[in-house]
């Protein structure tokens, strides 16, 4: 369900499908996202992937904008093997917060499954994203008193894409100042569907 439906969602379409490298572009041009591999870790881990706030839509695949930008937030994940690591969020290009994934993203329940975790964004709000948990909904994140703030939602098989993924992600509108927060914790939730961990 849906806190207040009066408000137009934004809907991000997906454009390659990509975990490792996609933008996410809202189809009313308020907001455009981008996720990327990182070329500027300190540790030179090449699994590192960074969320990027755009100021427009890219229009070439090969588009290198982000890399004039600072990013908002850079996800390290497993160097060696596929695995868990620190997730940043850069405050401004001298300041950041780190905090280790498994932290950040904690499962639900103690003996439960992977696929439901819980986080607390910058506001301190506490969510949770689930798994196939709702019916044509790849992935649900549900506040911490149930109401739907997003979703990301695979294509349907039948329905034809023409140069796009047809994934979408969808978060309502009054939680838009969350878009990057709730992007960043979808990549880490698809990372452990992924690779199973």
């Amino acid at each position: 369900m849906s806190r207040n439906t009066q408000m137009m969602p934004f809907t991000f379409e997906d454009r390659t499908g990509d975990l490792h490298s996609s933008d996410f572009d809202d189809i009313y041009d308020r907001m455009f996202l981008r996720i990327t591999p990182y070329p500027h870790t300190a540790s030179g881990n090449k699994n590192t992937l960074a969320v990027y706030v755009m100021g427009c839509r890219s229009t070439r695949r090969k588009d290198t904008r982000h890399l004039e930008r600072h990013p908002s937030v850079v996800l390290e994940f497993g160097e060696t093997r596929p695995g868990l690591g620190t997730i940043r969020f850069i405050q401004s290009s001298s300041s950041s917060i780190s905090i280790p994934m498994h932290t950040y993203l904690r499962k639900t329940t103690f003996f439960g499954g992977s696929l439901s975790r819980k986080f607390k964004t910058c506001d301190g709000r506490e969510f949770k994203w689930q798994h196939k948990s709702i019916d044509g909904h790849e992935w649900t994140c549900l506040s911490g008193e149930g109401y739907m703030v997003a979703h990301y939602d695979l294509r349907p098989s039948c329905m034809a894409a023409y140069g796009v993924s047809g994934n979408t992600l969808t978060i309502h509108e009054a939680y838009s100042n969350l878009c990057v927060d709730i992007l960043a914790s979808l990549t880490i939730m698809r990372y452990i569907a992924e690779h199973q961990l």
